[in-house]
């Protein structure tokens, strides 16, 4: 797995795929070949057709990247034969059956609850007023105001889609816990990591870290690339 030179980026719900920029910024400048998914995330299916278009049009092997529920989307999508190491970025890790509403299900206790709207026309939103100190703490103000009025609306089928096959059962895999996270509580994505095996690494950040802080971002994606553990 060494040598790994393409990197496929998956969005989560209520964005698109241009906070990926600074992470994208920071592979390109190390010579990687970066992909940006811009999934609709109105299904899981469709999703995951959307991260199959790109990785079939790529020669060679890749690392496939989730934040949030594009977690859900990597673990669907990285059976295709050209995913070789998988990366969660603050973000759900379902095993086969599940999907981010039975994943969110049964909070831990004490945990905050994201500010999601009733369903409007089958989309989710999140509150405006709550976005930023739910989804984008770390962010300077204005940053999180934009990001809280270009929301993306999040369809509830995504919500709802399961996994049939994950994919980390047959792919190593990375995962970023970010402990500042106010939409997937900590303690859960920690245990999503454990229970898939991944290589852990934490860093002081908010649900939207990947904007936040992509140099930290893209440093586990190279680890990835690389095959490494630098917790070893």
């Amino acid at each position: 797995m060494v040598g790994i030179r393409n990197i496929v980026l998956v969005h989560g719900g209520f964005v698109d795929g241009s906070g990926w920029q600074g992470v994208h910024e920071q592979l390109t400048s190390d010579g990687y070949r970066v992909h940006v998914v811009q999934n609709p995330t109105q299904s899981l299916a469709g999703d995951v057709t959307a991260t199959h278009q790109i990785l079939d049009a790529i020669d060679g092997p890749a690392v496939l990247v989730g934040h949030s529920y594009g977690g859900v989307v990597i673990t669907e999508a990285g059976n295709h034969p050209n995913v070789a190491a998988l990366v969660y970025v603050t973000a759900f890790a379902p095993d086969k059956g599940e999907s981010v509403n039975t994943l969110i299900a049964d909070p831990p206790p004490g945990a905050p609850v994201p500010p999601i709207l009733p369903p409007r026309d089958g989309a989710l939103f999140l509150d405006r007023a709550k976005f930023a100190d739910s989804f984008a703490a770390d962010l300077p103000a204005a940053q999180a105001a934009f990001l809280a009025d270009s929301q993306v609306p999040w369809g509830v089928a995504a919500l709802e889609g399961a996994v049939s096959e994950p994919a980390w059962r047959t792919r190593p895999a990375w995962y970023l816990v970010a402990t500042d996270d106010r939409m997937i509580p900590p303690p859960a994505q920690r245990a999503m990591a454990e229970r898939i095996g991944a290589v852990v690494s934490e860093t002081p950040g908010s649900h939207a870290v990947y904007v936040s802080r992509p140099a930290t971002v893209a440093a586990v994606i190279t680890q990835a690339a690389e095959g490494r553990d630098d917790n070893a």
